[in-house]
């Protein structure tokens, strides 16, 4: 975040009496406000306007917290505080170990939430951009990572649950060597890790789905007896 430029934080809450509290509160202190009523609203708006901080409610209309917590840290690493009504301990674990960076229970005080707020953006800062984009264009295919889909000549491609988690961990790490044992440990589990005929078998997949030329890839590409890159 450049420092002449204010830090913009997302509220992401179905309570207009609180969403009200906090652009008043955070605006008087020099944030710059945008605000998101439901879950889909909030994915669109973190892809569009690219906040330094997302505050978010975990009770939302359309989705839980936890699955835009997950969506979000598909393709970012913009910092998530979670400001929920649901104080019990699992809930808690359970958002953090979506991504959430930091919980803060419903009834709040106004200086705890900002003094956790200044220590995201700090963080935000000293971390830098890590130059993801929701929506990756490789010129053959788009991937939106926000939205969880790919199209390809206009169409929208379907993609299992399975394909679409090997294709968003290549993606996420573009350009970088994922190790066959990565993937299968993040995609189907620890117990998974030595089972490498599954990926040669979904890649194929992939690309027949995705590559102009399946046979010779251009994007989806194998480092024989390592594992696999992504690139644009």
């Amino acid at each position: 975040m450049s420092p002449d430029r204010a830090a913009t934080v997302l509220v992401v809450d179905d309570e207009p009496q609180i969403v009200r509290a906090l652009r008043i509160n955070l605006t008087a202190r020099g944030y710059k406000v945008i605000t998101a009523h439901d879950g889909t609203a909030a994915l669109k708006a973190v892809a569009e306007t690219k906040p330094d901080v997302v505050v978010l409610d975990l009770g939302l209309p359309d989705l839980d917290g936890t699955e835009v917590i997950a969506g979000l840290r598909g393709w970012t690493t913009v910092p998530i505080i979670v400001l929920s009504a649901r104080g019990d301990s699992a809930d808690k674990v359970q958002a953090l170990d979506a991504g959430a960076d930091d919980y803060v229970t419903k009834p709040f005080g106004m200086d705890e939430l900002l003094a956790r707020l200044r220590a995201a953006v700090r963080r935000s800062a000293v971390a830098g951009s890590d130059g993801a984009e929701a929506v990756v264009d490789t010129g053959s295919f788009t991937i939106d990572l926000a939205a969880k889909k790919v199209r390809r000549d206009g169409r929208e491609v379907h993609l299992t649950k399975t394909e679409w988690g090997v294709l968003e961990l290549l993606v996420r790490n573009r350009g970088r060597l994922v190790a066959q044992k990565q993937l299968l440990h993040e995609v189907w589990g620890p117990s998974y890790e030595t089972e490498s005929h599954y990926l040669r078998v979904y890649l194929a997949q992939l690309r027949r789905k995705l590559e102009p030329e399946p046979s010779r890839p251009r994007h989806l590409l194998t480092e024989p007896g390592m594992g696999y890159r992504f690139e644009v």
